[in-house]
């Protein structure tokens, strides 16, 4: 039974690790772009809010996206970005820039 056990986790290894890699990957660059795209709104309002509040806001992002790589390799790493972006999104504002219409 133990040697069952221990194959069964092998293959669970070597089929999760490979597809995770890239998996990681290909979530690391659309939330990086995400945040990216949170910044560049943060610089556009820049005038709107107080040097206190721009900078935590800058801080905030330079340490997401210093760990987002290891962030995405997280099981729930999709519910951590989410809520760190719409945390964001309460400053920045950005979904209420987004045309509807371009939406797929």
């Amino acid at each position: 039974m133990a040697i069952k056990s221990r194959l069964n986790s092998v293959e669970a290894k070597m089929i999760h690790w490979p597809l995770a890699g890239a998996s990681c990957c290909c979530r690391a660059a659309f939330f990086r772009e995400e945040f990216l795209k949170h910044h560049q709104c943060l610089d556009q309002q820049r005038e709107y809010y107080s040097e206190l509040a721009v900078a935590q806001a800058e801080d905030a992002l330079s340490r997401i996206l210093a760990e987002i790589d290891q962030l995405c390799q997280r099981d729930d790493a999709c519910d951590v970005m989410a809520q760190l972006l719409r945390r964001l999104d309460t400053i920045t504002n950005l979904s209420a820039w987004t045309d509807p219409d371009t939406l797929h």
